[in-house]
């Protein structure tokens, strides 16, 4: 209540050029900063929730100057991060529709709009998803991605859990650790399942910075363990400042409930949200180990069969450009060095 300094987050994003386009009627806002290497590489990068573009400002400098943070020349990205609908400063759908599906196809015109013609997208949590269908969607301009949430798990797989039953048998050591916490997190998805359902009713929350701020702050347990660190000083890769960025985010533009009805847009459809989508483009994969949707090899294997990369980080969780950015920048540049 003394310490922090909103204005410092304001000068951070003023210090990238920013701009708002509208597609298919609504206002998408977006980050776009050109490198200054040529043939950088161009990357659109999806937040989730509930996080926002907050979560990607550690990562911008490091891929757009990356001789500047212990890289190349040759390791440049153009980085283009937009807010999804209902987020940060991109407009508030007041009509149903605005899907994972059609983000991604909103996402298409935005590069399209800006002129690239071959791209890469990366993406963690919604962007993970939204990026699933972005390569089903067939754009000829997307060439590949990386996630560090593969949707991979498989439907008997997550039928099981979601049911909390005992692992399937003729798992490997690595799939049971997998399954384990996959059931955990199944269990503790209720936040998920409320916006799913109601996310109208959150309106008590969003009428209060603390309801928006515990809301934000208890999703997930491992998240939570994380972030109760940051609060109590330990070095984790988040700060109080970081935490607090991102929920004053959400407070000031007032998209708690805008942002939760994306829940209420794919939970509607009769599908396993985070099951394989027969992704046929490259796709490179880093897990880091306390992600609470597990991916190991053998199921990532089966859901991106042209898979280019895959790498076990040893820290790091489900937020990984906001949490680790270092690590994630690191296996960008390896994991899509193959496309340039």
């Amino acid at each position: 209540t003394t310490e922090y300094d909103w204005r410092k987050v304001e000068a951070k994003l003023n210090s990238y050029p920013q701009f708002i386009t509208n597609i298919d009627g609504l206002d998408i806002h977006f980050i776009h900063v050109r490198s200054k290497h040529p043939n950088a590489l161009p990357v659109i990068v999806t937040h989730g929730w509930p996080g926002s573009i907050i979560e990607q400002l550690k990562i911008v400098d490091p891929l757009v100057n990356p001789t500047a943070h212990g890289g190349k020349a040759s390791d440049a990205f153009d980085v283009v991060i937009p807010s999804m609908p209902g987020y940060g400063y991109s407009g508030k759908p007041t009509t149903p529709g605005w899907d994972q599906a059609r983000i991604a196809r909103a996402w298409a015109v935005l590069m399209k709009r800006l002129g690239y013609t071959r791209y890469v997208a990366q993406g963690g949590d919604w962007g993970a998803i939204i990026n699933d269908q972005l390569a089903l969607q067939g754009h000829a301009e997307l060439i590949g991605m990386h996630t560090n949430l593969p949707v991979a798990i498989p439907g008997e797989i997550s039928k099981a859990a979601a049911a909390g039953s005992p692992a399937p048998a003729g798992l490997s050591a690595e799939e049971k650790r997998a399954y384990e916490t996959l059931a955990h997190t199944y269990k503790n998805f209720h936040y998920g399942f409320y916006m799913g359902r109601g996310p109208q009713t959150l309106y008590g929350i969003a009428d209060s910075p603390v309801g928006v701020a515990a809301w934000m702050l208890d999703h997930d347990q491992p998240s939570l363990r994380l972030i109760a660190r940051a609060f109590d000083g330990e070095p984790t890769g988040l700060t109080r400042d970081d935490v607090l960025d991102n929920a004053t985010l959400f407070w000031l533009t007032n998209t708690t409930i805008s942002a939760a009805r994306l829940y209420w847009e794919a939970t509607d459809k009769k599908t396993n949200l985070f099951g394989p989508k027969n992704v046929s483009i490259p796709v490179a994969v880093s897990v880091f180990p306390d992600d609470v949707l597990p991916a190991p090899r053998s199921w990532v294997e089966r859901a991106y069969p042209n898979l280019i990369h895959y790498n076990k980080l040893d820290k790091g969780g489900h937020f990984a450009a906001w949490e680790q950015p270092k690590l994630l920048v690191d296996e960008m540049r390896v994991g899509l060095k193959s496309l340039r």
